[in-house]
């Protein structure tokens, strides 16, 4: 029997290495992500552009990748840019980061994120709304000048809320930032910027 189990390791251990992308300019694209229909697993599709891998939202926003942890099954995307003055997110039109929920991606729960420009019917949601709030850190540096003012705030994304979204809308927040892990009293300075996706393994 256990040389059985062996064998079996090894030859699936041998079949995903073969199906493992060619890079992506220098970035690694591990197993099971896939960067075109020959290699990979077409579930987990990312895409390869002018030497940076991107990934894609349902309703077709493209994000940069930032970082990719294989063993963890996790990766990394850049938030969309707030535009100058306006404090609009560049995924405005196309509500935000949508994923398609029949896809094995999904939003972890390491994710802090940062509305600007709410409406004040947010003031009746759990959200911290208060002058405390992350968001008002974020107001006086970085691209977030823009939003200087708007009434924002910021939570934490929990298994409570949907993992398959971050909502913007006109008439409700019109921009939104995150950081991945942050920790009490953390300096804006060590903030790490960006969405942390994680996925299901290949079956």
């Amino acid at each position: 029997m256990v040389p059985t189990i062996v064998f079996l390791f090894v030859l699936v251990t041998q079949v995903s290495a073969s199906r493992v992308c060619p890079k992506c300019g220098k970035v690694k694209v591990p197993y099971p992500l896939s960067t075109n229909e020959n290699c990979g697993d077409l579930w987990y599709r990312v895409y390869c552009n002018k030497g940076g891998l991107e990934f894609m939202s349902a309703p077709g926003f493209y994000y940069k990748i930032l970082s990719i942890n294989p063993k963890a099954n996790k990766l990394v995307i850049r938030p969309p840019l707030i535009e100058e003055n306006t404090c609009y997110s560049s995924d405005l039109a196309l509500g935000g980061l949508v994923l398609d929920e029949n896809l094995p991606f999904n939003i972890s729960t390491r994710n802090t994120v940062m509305l600007f420009n709410c409406s004040d019917d947010i003031r009746l949601s759990p959200l911290n709304c208060s002058s405390s709030s992350f968001c008002r850190q974020f107001e006086d540096a970085r691209e977030g000048y823009g939003c200087k003012g708007t009434l924002c705030c910021h939570f934490l994304k929990d298994a409570s809320i949907t993992s398959h979204r971050i909502r913007v809308r006109l008439g409700g927040c019109t921009a939104y930032t995150c950081v991945v892990d942050k920790q009490p009293g953390d300096p804006i300075e060590l903030w790490n910027f960006g969405i942390e996706l994680q996925w299901l393994p290949p079956v």
